[in-house]
């Protein structure tokens, strides 16, 4: 993949732009097995999965620079300035299609980038998801209400002119900090789910659940678990740190009960209405995935999918405990490899890396515990 903005130096956070696709996921491939050597034998891992080098992101995650005039979307560089990123290659063709129209409409409700260097402005960042039906999320992350009735008046208008955006809301970050979005969220559609059509099932998404950036390659992640956990003859199923459920959604059957763990409560409703029409039980509660398992017992399989700090504590309790298989999805090789020591009665049977951010040393890997 060539990328203009790499080229001419605009952009570097895809540190591998430029080297061959093979060779990136070859030496990904031989990085992570380096990372797991002392855990998972050889003879576990599967050829590693990939989807599209480029196009591949469905969501946008544009820092606003600029002027309300002319507006940048893409990045703010290491002096608070806005760099324009708007036909980023990473991104699906249809989320760039739709970036100037937002532009536009920042310009038309008159809502003023925020300026690091003031910190002064209200418009911090646009977070736009798109289903693979082509339905939008969009998501303004402002610093106050300042401009909130603005954006209602003109929204009409953006609707028109984008008639597959789906939900829009508006999201409040008051404080001058490193981070993507606040805790309050202002809906301002009637509509507040965006379903995501996978092979086996539908996503509902709300605007503060996540889901995986690269919709092909989270698909293929999700039927692997399936295909793994077939052996198990699981009845009872565990899916701690579920997120929006996919993992639990797509583990259920008839007859088995599942039970998904997640202290985001936006998750967990995204979850509890993609669960709707589903067979077997399925339960998706807020909580603490340590926690749950510290005081429940009975699960014949357990998935973990946690942040990049692995599991700590939990793997001690896993270690400890009855289960018998284990499918744990990790960001993270080094704090994978951790968690594995922690956990020497469940050994990896089966290994793959799946290529979620082609263009990065990033990974996803899952790998499936057996108890000795």
């Amino acid at each position: 993949m060539q990328c203009d903005y790499f080229d001419s130096a605009r952009c570097r956070s895809c540190t591998l732009m430029g080297t061959p696709y093979d060779v990136q996921l070859a030496e990904k491939d031989a990085r992570v097995r380096r990372l797991l050597a002392a855990q998972v034998p050889d003879d576990a891992w599967a050829t590693p999965f990939a989807g599209p080098e480029s196009g591949f992101r469905n969501k946008a995650k544009l820092a606003v620079g600029g002027t309300t005039t002319a507006p940048t979307l893409g990045l703010l560089d290491r002096d608070g300035a806005g760099v324009d990123l708007r036909d980023c290659g990473i991104h699906e063709p249809g989320l760039r299609e739709v970036l100037p129209r937002l532009a536009e409409f920042v310009t038309l409700a008159a809502i003023e980038p925020y300026r690091l260097s003031t910190r002064r402005g209200e418009l911090k960042n646009l977070l736009v998801t798109r289903s693979p039906t082509g339905e939008l999320m969009l998501r303004f992350v402002l610093r106050s209400q300042e401009a909130v009735a603005r954006i209602r008046k003109h929204l009409p208008a953006l609707r028109a002119a984008l008639p597959q955006l789906h939900v829009v809301s508006v999201n409040i970050l008051p404080e001058h900090r490193a981070v993507l979005e606040g805790d309050l969220e202002i809906p301002l559609t009637a509509q507040q789910t965006m379903p995501m059509p996978l092979s086996a099932i539908t996503v509902h998404l709300r605007p503060q659940s996540f889901f995986q950036t690269n919709t092909a390659v989270a698909d293929a992640l999700y039927a692997q678990a399936v295909t793994w956990s077939h052996d198990a003859g699981a009845a009872h199923v565990w899916d701690l740190y579920c997120g929006v459920g996919g993992f639990g959604l797509h583990l259920a059957a008839p007859g088995r009960r599942v039970v998904g763990v997640e202290s985001s409560a936006e998750a967990i409703a995204s979850a509890r209405i993609s669960a709707a029409g589903l067979p077997g039980e399925l339960e998706f509660v807020v909580g603490d995935a340590t926690e749950y398992a510290a005081r429940h017992r009975g699960a014949d399989l357990i998935v973990v999918n946690p942040p990049r700090r692995g599991i700590g504590e939990l793997a001690g309790l896993l270690d400890g405990g009855d289960v018998r298989t284990v499918l744990y999805s990790s960001c993270n090789a080094e704090s994978l490899a951790r968690d594995l020591d922690r956990m020497p009665s469940l050994r990896p049977a089966r290994a793959r890396l799946f290529d979620m951010f082609p263009q990065t040393w990033h990974h996803e890997v899952l790998v499936l515990l057996e108890r000795a």
